[in-house]
């Protein structure tokens, strides 16, 4: 690991103005996945920002009936919030699912968010990465790819979004709250907050450099019954190869989103009107445009039966 120097800010303002002010500055809350990529240098951040003392650590009810969870409340207590629990549990579902118990006390809502590519090309530094290396070239377009993604992918990079929280954040539409260096607050719909590769692949969210992550807001319960199904190489401890995070209402309408699929959560409203035809001719609309490779093709018939056996839990 290289050295860095630090400093602990006491608002967000001041810690969105230290890392603008600052060349090749980062965040730090928890660590969990900045740490491990500062271990294996594909992040040198010359400067960290430690952001844990900004009291962004609650989960206040809004006037709109929804909840506004702060930046740096850890996964676990908002996996175990009784009102998580109770009008969102495809949330809480899809955090439990995520990691182990030890990351979860640890991990951040707004990190969680941040989380960088599990794609093997990406952590290994001798191979080609245009994520980690723009303009060297992408290694996963003719190596292993199995994991990788099917759709919302690019002749630049084919890596998924490694994430549990954010399919089911995109599912219920949730706002995300920043704040810049200059003390200006914003808020990005979660449906704009990923981006899709395309010729600029290691720019990967709606932030703009220094931007800082106050909350998320999540808007009045849907109602119905809420399913997260994550299907992985082993039971815990592993990302997506494919997930679903799903709202099915009494009348067999609802919402779905999907997981390790693509390089941000996945989701196609107008598939959604098909949900009482069933799960096939949702995920055909889903993922029409689809370009798997030979490896991971499986992934489209994968991600019909996951949905098709949540449709079932769920009028279960």
């Amino acid at each position: 690991m290289k050295s860095f120097t630090y400093e602990r800010p006491s608002s967000p303002a001041e810690a969105a103005a230290a890392v603008a002010r600052t060349p090749n500055a980062k965040f730090i809350a928890g660590g969990t996945n900045l740490l491990d990529l500062m271990k294996l240098q594909i992040e040198t951040p010359a400067h960290l920002v430690d952001v844990n003392a900004l009291g962004l650590d609650t989960i206040e009810a809004t006037p709109e009936g929804g909840l506004r969870v702060g930046a740096l409340v850890r996964n676990t207590d908002l996996a175990a919030d009784a009102r998580v629990r109770k009008n969102y549990g495809v949330l809480s579902r899809a955090l439990l699912a995520g990691a182990s118990g030890q990351l979860r006390n640890k991990a951040t809502t707004a990190g969680n968010l941040l989380q960088r590519t599990r794609c093997p090309y990406f952590y290994d530094t001798a191979q080609p990465c245009n994520k980690r290396q723009p303009g060297s070239g992408c290694s996963a377009l003719d190596g292993i790819s199995r994991q990788l993604a099917v759709i919302g992918a690019s002749e630049a990079c084919i890596a998924t979004h490694p994430g549990d929280m954010a399919v089911a954040m995109r599912v219920l539409d949730a706002t995300v709250e920043t704040v810049d260096a200059k003390g200006g607050a914003r808020k990005i719909a979660i449906a704009d907050f990923h981006r899709l590769p395309g010729d600029n692949p290691q720019i990967e969210t709606a932030l703009k450099p220094g931007e800082l992550i106050t909350a998320v807001t999540l808007p009045k319960p849907l109602g119905g019954t809420h399913i997260y199904r994550k299907v992985r190489d082993r039971a815990s401890y592993a990302y997506a190869l494919v997930s679903v995070a799903a709202v099915v209402q009494p009348d067999g309408s609802g919402r779905v989103a999907f997981g390790g699929v693509a390089p941000r959560p996945w989701r196609v409203e107008s598939a959604e009107n098909d949900m009482g035809r069933g799960a096939k001719a949702v995920t055909d609309k889903v993922f029409a445009g689809a370009k798997p490779t030979h490896e991971n093709a499986y992934k489209l018939k994968l991600a019909e039966r996951t949905l098709a056996a949540a449709i079932t839990e769920a009028r279960a």
